[in-house]
């Protein structure tokens, strides 16, 4: 889990992860098989990513613990693409989201904008695509448990947990007034996922317990009660939707929304939501031919 804020912000994801204690249990052989069919899915998903480009809208909006805005929010347009090289002999495939900014508050950016070190919680132009755990290449790094059953937006859903195997390093890393915290093993997970057709529908993840950590004397805020910064919470909730394209018809699921919310204590603000919304989805159709959806 990959954290992005500055010492007088916060990042945020809005989900709850539901409990399915009373579902039904299902045996490790069943467990093999959705995850054989899930992985199949989602390399057919990043096959068919990298001819698709859409608008990605963000809106960072600070706020108070009582979740109310704090200051304005900044609202950012990306023109944004999968880039993903096939896995050979068994190498890891390293899907990656690739981000182009288009606007900044409405109007066109300027150098200084792009400087993503500068802006604490912009995403990154290039970034982890977070459907690659489900790879052959990548899912031995991950622990998987089948929870249930149920349904979202009408479809029947199987429930997958998910954590990571192995804890991993944490990364701290400063700039400035902005600090990147990588907190691998640090998170845990959820997946609906469609029983007839295996693609995935939501995605949460969030961070178990809370992260502390030293704030070098030159970061600190002037009134802060303590040299430490903690992390309190890190949500996030991925919903995708199906896109249908024409010439030549085709129906894929696509990304439709991801909400962050990040906690903090003794940052300059208590929260931040983050909302990522994807619109205008085009599929290129050999050299030159855009297909818009409808």
């Amino acid at each position: 889990m990959a954290v992005r804020t500055a010492r007088l912000v916060v990042s945020t994801a809005l989900t709850v992860l539901v409990s399915l204690s009373g579902a039904p249990g299902v045996g490790a052989d069943d467990l093999t098989a959705v995850l054989d069919r899930v992985g199949e899915r989602v390399e057919r998903y990043y096959v068919r990513a990298q001819s698709i480009v859409a608008l990605e809208t963000v809106r960072i909006q600070p706020e108070t613990r009582t979740m109310t805005p704090d200051g304005f929010a900044r609202v950012l347009a990306y023109e944004i693409r999968v880039e993903w090289t096939p896995p050979i002999n068994g190498s890891r495939a390293d899907p990656k989201i690739v981000r182009e900014l288009q606007k900044v508050n409405g109007r066109p950016p300027n150098p200084k904008d792009k400087d993503v070190d500068s802006k604490c919680m912009d995403p990154e132009p290039v970034s982890p695509e977070p459907l690659a755990m489900f790879l052959a290449s990548d899912r031995q790094d991950y622990v998987f448990s089948l929870t249930g059953r149920g349904k979202m937006d009408g479809r029947p859903t199987v429930t997958i947990d998910y954590r990571p195997r192995e804890k991993g390093h944490d990364s701290i890393k400063w700039n400035e007034d902005c600090v990147k915290l990588d907190l691998p093993g640090h998170f845990r997970g959820r997946v609906w996922v469609d029983e007839e057709t295996a693609d995935i529908l939501r995605m949460d993840e969030a961070l178990v317990g809370t992260f502390s950590f030293d704030v070098p004397p030159d970061k600190q805020l002037p009134l802060a009660r303590s040299p430490e910064m903690r992390l309190e919470q890190a949500l996030t909730s991925t919903r995708y939707q199906p896109v249908v394209f024409h010439d030549p018809e085709e129906t894929l699921l696509l990304p439709r929304s991801v909400e962050t919310l990040n906690a903090w204590n003794n940052a300059g603000y208590a929260r931040v939501r983050i909302t990522q919304t994807f619109s205008n989805y085009r599929r290129f159709v050999g050299d030159s031919h855009l297909v818009p959806p409808p």
